[in-house]
């Protein structure tokens, strides 16, 4: 899911910038404010977790990559705004570091995964488990489908970011300048994996933490009943 340089012509990677500047800034602020100082550690260990669940990865067609990202899980366990923090940092040390993502394409990459998944996956989460017992079957299952819904809304976001480029810019010949496939192609790539493969590695990896949780500290789940949050 990652965007490399040279997929995204210069609009629409500044209009992504300057969407997530004002979101950053906005995450600082709120996550000063809510954010316990008993769980600044969770923050840096989410970030850590995000970053290595993202290094296995698998190549999509057309350049970019597949995998599961952990943003239902930190957005669960502190809220939306800190997971934005915490998805963020993991992907600019990854682009800038490992060269995973693009640096033009950070803003990007970030509207995607460290915005767009921490935000659905959270609310579609607090939406089912609404009215349960933070040890309730109820909050496993809501926190799997919130999970799935979350990946594949910034998978989607993504295929429709590439798939716009060939008709932004392009030759007075019709040739892309930027990636060159269009919406036909690079809808079906991208959702194919995360539908079959990567959103059930998110799944997976979200139930189990949130089951484990609930028996061993619950106390760790109550972030997600915060309503600034």
């Amino acid at each position: 899911m990652h965007i490399p340089d040279g997929y995204l012509g210069p609009a629409t990677s500044g209009i992504l910038y300057t969407i997530m500047i004002p979101v950053w800034i906005a995450a600082s602020r709120i996550v000063k404010k809510t954010l316990k100082a008993t769980q600044v550690p969770l923050l840096a260990i989410g970030a850590a977790f995000s970053f290595v669940i993202m290094m296995f990865n698998l190549p999509i067609p057309g350049g970019t990559t597949g995998h599961a990202v952990g943003g239902a899980l930190v957005a669960i366990l502190l809220g939306p705004w800190a997971a934005c923090i915490a998805i963020t940092v993991a992907l600019v040390i990854q682009a800038l570091l490992f060269g995973d993502g693009g640096i033009t394409a950070i803003g990007a990459n970030c509207f995607n995964m460290a915005f767009v998944l921490p935000f659905v996956s959270f609310y579609v989460y607090k939406a089912i488990s609404s009215g349960s017992s933070i040890t309730s079957g109820r909050r496993v299952i809501a926190a799997g489908i919130a999970a799935y819904i979350g990946l594949n809304a910034a998978a989607f976001l993504t295929a429709i970011q590439f798939g716009l480029q060939p008709l932004l810019h392009h030759t007075p010949t019709g040739q892309a300048l930027y990636c060159p496939y269009g919406l036909k192609a690079a809808i079906p790539a991208m959702l194919g994996e995360h539908l079959l493969i990567f959103g059930w590695v998110e799944v997976v990896v979200t139930t189990l933490v949130v089951k484990y949780l609930q028996k061993q500290d619950p106390s760790l789940l109550e972030a997600a009943r915060g309503g600034n949050r």
